[in-house]
């Protein structure tokens, strides 16, 4: 089943921190951070940079990703903190949530070094547009909710938990496709697209779109695309991409953060009605057959054939919680046991009801796991791909 599902464009080598309050509030010290009167930093072109950057974001309670100028800011930065290096990259990830669900596939890397190598699944392959070895890191935040940094002018709380995301990668930037990717999506049954937020030059960001379209002919007449959002490290390409791709895509999907972007405005999670309205505006701007919309309390699909898409929704879900409770590697039986036992959001249960009665769509309602002790937030998004993707290919959850 390797080649059913091809998963792009590009993965990374990620350096996940271990949590450390004490560690953040030495940093924050020694660049000179007394408070948060500084508005968040534009440009990440330093360690200060970047510490103001994490204290805005954990202050707020939100996740988020910007691209760092210097890896030598990443390194400096990480040094403070333990931490381990792991395989990131929507795609990837996705990889590896359907390989322990036992579900292979087929990655579009634009990088590789022996990490990757290594820690790939022997049922993922790969293809790979890069001429010779590298690697790029990524730096992985996760906060605990509570989170408390003492700065010499105030305290910073996180309200919730979230992650970020603070990359320095250049083939990421360039995102060059593969000549093998046509001959890779002529047998496939999905397609993912992700990965173009990273792109910061117009012409590369043209270039690529045309070439996705291009390719995309390849794939059989019932296979589905994918499109997964993300931040932008150019939020101005975003409405380009979005519009450049919609007429080749079957199913576009984004997070409770992406959709307030692209609709400008805040949108309440609790609130069916306002819901609806922010997805219905996505879908009608681009005129997608389905816009999937993943948050922390429900997954819903929008669109005449939603009902159709009920297994990708619970797939996503379940397999976004169980990353969530138990971290990497949780198994298909793993899995299943949280779903079928874990108790079902509250606020979630009545946003999927009252959506069903506002339009064709589809919901369903994320786990309570209120409970859990330490949390992994980085890659749920990833995860929920893997999950919806492994039902597309007939192996729902």
């Amino acid at each position: 089943m390797r080649g059913e599902a091809v998963l792009g464009l590009g993965g990374t080598i990620d350096y996940e921190l271990h949590w450390d309050a004490g560690a953040l509030e030495a940093a924050a010290a020694a660049t000179g951070i007394a408070s948060l009167a500084e508005a968040p930093p534009a440009v990440i072109d330093s360690e200060r940079a970047l510490v103001l950057s994490l204290l805005h974001h954990l202050r707020a309670g939100t996740g988020g990703e910007h691209f760092v100028a210097s890896a030598d800011v990443i390194e400096a930065f990480a040094a403070r903190f333990g931490y381990r290096t792991t395989l990131g990259g929507t795609p990837v990830r996705a990889a590896l949530a359907m390989s322990a669900l036992g579900v292979g596939s087929t990655v579009h890397l634009v990088s590789i070094d022996d990490d990757v190598r290594r820690l790939l699944p022997p049922d993922v392959e790969y293809l790979c547009s890069a001429v010779e070895d590298s690697t790029d890191p990524h730096l992985i935040v996760q906060f605990p909710a509570g989170a408390r940094i003492r700065l010499a002018g105030e305290e910073v709380v996180a309200p919730a938990a979230n992650r970020l995301i603070y990359p320095c990668d250049l083939p990421n930037a360039r995102l060059v496709l593969s000549d093998r990717l046509p001959e890779a999506l002529a047998g496939a049954r999905v397609f993912l697209i992700s990965g173009l937020n990273s792109i910061q030059q117009p012409a590369i960001l043209q270039e690529r779109l045309a070439q996705l379209r291009d390719a995309v002919r390849s794939l059989p007449s019932d296979a589905v695309v994918l499109y997964e959002d993300a931040a932008y490290h150019v939020p101005a390409f975003a409405a380009e991409v979005h519009a450049g791709l919609a007429p080749v895509l079957d199913v576009f999907s984004l997070n409770e953060d992406e959709l307030t972007t692209a609709v400008g405005r805040p949108v309440d999670l609790r609130d069916a009605v306002a819901v609806a309205a922010a997805v219905r505006e996505v879908a009608e701007r681009l005129g997608v057959p389905a816009v999937v919309l993943h948050t922390r309390f429900f997954a819903t699909a929008y669109g005449e054939d939603a009902e159709r898409l009920r297994s990708f929704l619970e797939g996503g879900v379940a397999v976004s919680a169980a990353r969530y409770a138990l971290g990497d590697g949780a198994t298909r039986a793993e899995v299943e046991r949280l779903w079928s036992a874990g108790p079902r959001s509250t606020t979630g249960v009545a946003v999927a009801s009252r959506l069903a009665q506002l339009g064709p769509f589809a919901a369903v309602p994320a786990l309570d796991l209120a409970d859990v002790a330490h949390p992994t937030t980085i890659g749920l998004g990833d995860s929920f791909v893997g999950g919806a993707v492994a039902a597309l290919v007939g192996v729902p959850v």
